[in-house]
């Protein structure tokens, strides 16, 4: 519409390598990809701000060695009106904290999006010598997908600050943009710059869904999501590499499972049986136990005719990653009983049960994590049933690693709203909701700078003038009675 006004005729395959320029340079802002563009040629120290897909092959990244525009005839208009605009950016958000770990591996980084709220991503470093005694390297970057959430789970933080809204598709990719661009600058790090912190890659290899929110809460802009990642032109990543972890809504699985049933599907389960997973588990009242492994089973055995094929149910469960988390708090949840029961559930099946050692948070309940000899027992017995079990590492935890920590730290030093008052306290910056986000259309990190939420400002004009007339009426009502009343005493 922004290039109509201005005359500029764009055809569609211009506009989808200008797009894959921007991706393939990190996405500066706009003034910066104009004079790359005018010179048509990369210094030697901007190469390494490039992006490239985790699975380019050699000869696409031998692109750098002459340049990396896809195009080298855009119309000069379109590239006046991108050097002169000041109505839209490559990126909306910006890294307001980056926290690194004493691991060495793990940075939390909370982003600051262009309404002030904060959401959380964390980029794990992984590094470790195979079986054929190589050196295997990636990089895992957990996203979030809404601001808050509404699941309420009570061991998790992120679940007592309420939902405040969705994230757009632009701001779910834009936490990679934001990991990759640190990579690289940790990349030109010397090591002593990096103060400890390992260097294993520039690139994204692995991304989960694990941050703050339900992402399937948010189904639209989580799958356009994820669709942008797998898509060859941009991150090209693999589909067994893409994990979406879900508390369990029950309808939404089974559209996942339509709509991308490639990606791997996490159910975050915390307890085997309805009454227990209730308890921990609020939204869980609402979807019965069985339908969700149900869900999980079908997502696994989507493309197999018959389940009870034992041959073909291996081969689906080492062809995609179909499991269930299981948080190890100390109590009920975590007895040798509920260890059968959880492995009743999984027998059969060949499901991978992820066990997380609890990290401490800031809930209401003081929690605790078992010991590493109960988990394992629990481990053993799980086991014994079929299923792959494997307990967690734990990565980032003096940094808060527990979803949601480092925000609600944050937002009681910056006086934004404390998680106590809810997410409809009276702040003008709590007002996000996600009636106010539009499903995300375009799988591409970057948006126009116009706050899609400046709405709210007409809609705290209507409920102010509102709730004046209506104390004006409740104050004609008081008078009019009290004058009723004293006609009638009159004798």
């Amino acid at each position: 519409e922004a290039l109509e006004e201005q005359n500029i005729n764009l055809k569609s395959h211009q506009l989808d390598g200008f797009y894959g320029d921007l991706h393939r340079l990190g996405y500066p802002d706009l003034p910066r990809y104009v004079e790359l563009y005018c010179n048509q040629e990369i210094p030697q120290e901007e190469k390494k701000s490039c992006s490239m897909p985790a699975d380019a092959n050699l000869v696409a990244r031998d692109i750098y060695t002459n340049s990396v525009f896809s195009l080298k005839q855009l119309p000069r208009k379109f590239i006046y009106f991108l050097g002169n605009t000041k109505e839209f950016s490559t990126t909306t958000s910006s890294i307001d904290i980056a926290a690194p770990s004493c691991d060495n591996k793990t940075t939390k980084l909370a982003i600051r999006l262009q309404d002030g709220h904060l959401v959380e991503s964390v980029i794990m470093r992984h590094r470790h010598e195979n079986d054929a005694g190589r050196i295997d390297t990636r990089v895992t970057l957990c996203v979030s997908s809404q601001v808050g959430c509404a699941m309420g789970c009570t061991f998790c933080a992120t679940g007592t600050m309420g939902i405040r809204g969705n994230l757009c598709t632009g701001e779910i990719l834009e936490q990679l943009v934001h990991a990759e661009r640190l990579l690289r600058e940790e990349e030109k790090q010397s090591e002593e710059e990096r103060a400890g912190m390992i260097f294993v890659s520039t690139s994204i290899r692995n991304v989960v869904f694990m941050g703050m929110g339900e992402p399937l809460n948010n189904y639209n802009n989580v799958v356009t999501a994820v669709r942008a990642l797998l898509n060859p032109k941009l991150w090209n990543l693999r589909h067994t590499r893409v994990t979406v972890s879900t508390v369990g809504v029950t309808p939404n699985m089974k559209r996942l499972t339509e709509d991308i049933p490639e990606v791997a599907l996490a159910l975050s389960l915390h307890a085997p049986n309805q009454e227990m997973r209730s308890a921990i588990v609020p939204a869980a009242k609402s979807y019965p136990i069985e339908g969700l492994i149900d869900a999980l089973d079908d997502h696994l055995m989507v493309n197999v005719k018959s389940k009870g094929d034992i041959e073909a149910r291996k081969s689906a469960s080492k062809k995609k990653r179909v499991m269930i988390e299981y948080v190890m708090l100390e109590g009920d949840t975590s007895s040798f009983k509920c260890a059968h029961q959880l492995g009743k559930l999984c027998e059969g099946r060949y499901l991978i049960v992820n066990l997380i050692p609890y990290n401490q948070t800031d809930v209401k309940d003081k929690l605790r994590c078992p010991s590493v000899e109960h988990m394992k027992e629990f481990q053993r017995i799980v086991t014994s049933y079929g299923a792959f079990v494997y307990i967690r590492q734990t990565m980032g935890a003096d940094v808060n690693g527990a979803c949601g920590q480092l925000v609600v730290k944050k937002e009681k030093k910056s006086e934004l709203m404390d998680i106590e008052d809810g997410p409809f306290h009276d702040n003008t910056k709590s007002r996000r909701t996600a009636a106010r986000y539009n499903n995300g259309k375009d799988g591409r990190a970057g948006a126009t700078n116009k706050d899609a939420r400046g709405k709210g400002k007409g809609d705290d004009n209507f409920v102010r003038n509102l709730t004046i007339a209506t104390g004006a009426a409740a104050v004609c009502f008081l008078i009019s009675s009290m004058i009723i009343l004293a006609r009638r005493k009159k004798p």
